[in-house]
């Protein structure tokens, strides 16, 4: 089991908590996952089994535990339901860099949980990440990812590729950019 820093806290909204992945939430992420949703992201497959969330989880604690990823689930308040993922990750080779990466399951979209979780984990991820810049690949026609980059703030690059590892191929892009705010760079300095 993997040990996480006690500085690495859940986060609260108004309706959410986002909090590490752990072991117990891959049952839930599995059966969130459908094609239509791994359509629009590079590393999530479909099928997505619970050996294969659990793997994942496994993954992405080690990396939150070495300050090389924020990996979230998404779980609302109310009731404790896992609803997606946020993860926030330093770019392979490039330490100042992390790629986010953002999805809710079906029953979840339209209610703007990821209009107010995103947010949340951005401001986190300057912070606790000391990352220079968030990138975002969204695929040109995804219109609700596309809203979340610019909700953020997020600055369109322009048209690219990205690996998908989930269909193995590139595939088309837009990238999307935040640099980290001038008043957290200062906090983070002194």
């Amino acid at each position: 089991m993997v040990v996480l820093p006690q500085s690495l806290p859940a986060i609260e909204t108004d309706r959410l908590r986002l909090r590490c992945a752990e072991e117990r939430d891959a049952a839930a992420i599995s059966g969130l996952m459908n094609e239509a949703i791994s359509r629009r992201l590079a590393s999530w497959p479909y099928p997505y089994t619970v050996p294969m969330a659990a793997d994942r989880i496994a993954g992405v604690r080690v990396a939150a535990a070495q300050r090389r990823s924020l990996p979230f689930v998404i779980e609302r308040l109310s009731d404790g339901v896992v609803m997606g993922w946020i993860s926030i990750s330093r770019a392979p080779g490039e330490d100042s860099v992390a790629l986010v990466t953002y999805w809710l399951g079906d029953a979840f979209q339209g209610h703007g949980y990821m209009s107010e979780a995103a947010p949340a984990a951005v401001r986190h991820a300057f912070a606790l990440l000391d990352v220079a810049t968030l990138r975002a690949a969204v695929q040109g026609d995804n219109d609700a990812s596309l809203g979340i980059a610019r909700l953020l703030g997020m600055s369109s690059l322009g048209e690219g590729r990205i690996w998908c590892p989930a269909r193995g191929r590139e595939e088309a892009c837009v990238w999307f950019e935040l640099e980290r705010p001038a008043e957290m760079a200062k906090a983070t300095a002194g």
